[in-house]
């Protein structure tokens, strides 16, 4: 696994259902020892690839520890615990937290589309709830209806230190440079869109938060580290041709 607090590549998992549309638990194990097995250095659960928005709350809890059971000794486990209720966030946070997690995502409150303060206050309010717990933020405004600007996750940084890491997903290369040049250089800035992980890791990325690696795992994360030894234009860049 990388050094990074969270690795490379998280892949954000999809979640396996039976025919009657219950979650197939024991596909989920399968799925998430593969992965690891696979080029994953994380999974990230109950994001919106994993169906979270279907997903009731113990369906949600069962299923992270049936991932940190099977996987959580050789992989870091992220929860999506995010919502556009400020006291949700934290109550759901509060649950993942005593299962057991590595990291908590949070993403943007959608469809409230606050300003940027509230932005900060709604962050910075789940930050101070869970001090010892990283949280990584998830910028996704084609989604949520409003961009997290650069600083005010760069605020977020300098004044939590909890706060460690920021999905992006804007498809913006120029709002992560930004977010680079404003945040300290443990700050950790993942792709949030498969295709756009090796531009963005010229201007800052180190990783990805990735759906492709359910497939390409290894593949993804051989690309990241031919380009961290110097090689951009080798045969490890045709991943990009598969995402």
């Amino acid at each position: 696994m990388s050094d990074y607090i969270f690795g490379r590549v998280l892949t954000a998992m999809v979640t396996p259902f039976n025919e009657d549309l219950t979650v197939n638990y024991d596909v989920a194990a399968k799925l998430a020892d593969h992965l690891v097995n696979n080029g994953s250095d994380g999974l990230v659960i109950s994001g919106t690839t994993g169906e979270s928005p279907t997903l009731d709350n113990e369906e949600k809890y069962q299923l992270l520890k049936v991932v940190k059971d099977t996987v959580g000794h050789r992989a870091k486990i992220i929860m999506g615990t995010g919502s556009n209720s400020t006291l949700k966030a934290i109550k759901d946070t509060e649950k993942a937290y005593q299962v057991g997690i590595d990291g908590t995502l949070q993403v943007v409150p959608y469809y409230n589309k606050p300003p940027q303060d509230g932005l900060y206050q709604h962050f910075a309010s789940i930050a101070r709830s869970f001090p010892e717990l990283p949280m990584m933020l998830y910028n996704i405004p084609g989604r949520t209806g409003k961009n997290l600007e650069a600083e005010t996750t760069a605020q977020l940084a300098q004044d939590f230190d909890n706060i460690v890491a920021v999905k992006e997903a804007s498809a913006d290369l120029e709002q992560t440079a930004k977010i680079r040049t404003l945040t300290p250089s443990n700050f950790l800035i993942y792709s949030g869109e498969d295709f756009l992980t090796l531009p963005m890791m010229t201007v800052g990325c180190i990783g990805v938060v990735s759906v492709a690696s359910h497939l390409v795992g290894n593949q993804m994360q051989t690309m990241i580290q031919a380009y961290e030894n110097g090689n951009s234009s080798g045969n490890p860049t045709n991943i990009v041709h598969l995402i």
